[in-house]
């Protein structure tokens, strides 16, 4: 085969196929063995293709890469466990990889009313388990503190906090690990320690514990809202949605641009 005057040879056509081949018969299951060997031949030729045209584009930009992000890029696969590259393979994948961030670069986030709309249109799949809004105060059991120590500290916030203290207020003077009032935020079951989980899932809103033991020491929680699983409000998953839906767009941009790429070159058989 030729793409664009370069020729291809047909072992990294069957390569291809020897690679995409298990995961043809595992996505195509029920499908005759003559169907998924056409498609596996079929996609084999389309990868290569893209592959050739996409190294062809980028070598084809006059503009070097700098040295240091070759080193750089050598340095991170070292790290990595990777096998070694040479440096004219490192090269054509960097190449190849900002061939497709300019590809992509003016791809805009997505609208308010597309977040919306998706979300509107797939409410149902947004579930979300029951969650709680927590905070705690903690005393460490470790190697500077033991476990009668710890114990002692926390009975006496406890006191305090029977006597009228605020429980904020001690989060940030008293705990093991102060901040923000103690406020872990909101979450699902199985985010904490068990221990944990079957204190804070059990109170009220509004409710404080008993001091408690979970691995790392001893805690007292205070719960300030629950809710229920159910669909997940847009506001809550707000920012995750908006990055799926941005990747979305640029996935699609970067396949339109190889079509572009492909449509426009010369591949004959031979």
């Amino acid at each position: 085969m030729l793409v664009n005057n370069e020729k291809v040879e047909d072992s990294l056509i069957r390569d291809e196929e020897r690679a995409i081949r298990p995961h043809l018969y595992e996505a195509m299951q029920g499908e005759t063995p003559a169907a998924i060997e056409e498609r596996v031949r079929e996609w084999a030729r389309e990868n290569v293709i893209e592959r050739v045209v996409l190294r062809q584009a980028a070598l084809a930009d006059p503009e070097p890469i700098a040295p240091e992000a070759i080193d750089e890029e050598l340095r991170r696969e070292a790290s990595t466990g990777q096998a070694p590259r040479d440096r004219q393979s490192i090269e054509i994948l960097l190449r190849i990889q900002r061939l497709m961030d300019r590809a992509i670069a003016n791809v805009a986030p997505p609208r308010n009313k597309d977040v919306v709309e998706h979300y509107r249109k797939n409410k149902r799949s947004f579930q979300s388990p029951e969650r709680v809004h927590a905070a705690h105060i903690i005393k460490n059991v470790d190697e500077r503190t033991n476990e009668a120590t710890a114990l002692a500290a926390i009975q006496e916030v406890h006191l305090q906090l029977a006597g009228g203290a605020k429980f904020e207020e001690l989060a940030d003077k008293q705990s093991d690990c102060p901040g923000r009032g103690g406020d872990l935020g909101m979450f699902p079951a199985g985010q904490m320690v068990p221990e944990f989980d079957s204190i804070v899932f059990g109170l009220e809103p509004g409710q404080v514990s008993e001091p408690f033991r979970t691995p790392f020491g001893y805690h007292i929680a205070k719960v300030y809202e629950k809710r229920p699983a159910g669909v997940a409000e847009l506001n809550d998953i707000r920012a995750e949605l908006e990055k799926f839906l941005f990747e979305q767009k640029k996935s699609r941009a970067a396949e339109q641009f190889t079509d572009r790429l492909i449509a426009k070159a010369d591949v004959r058989e031979g």
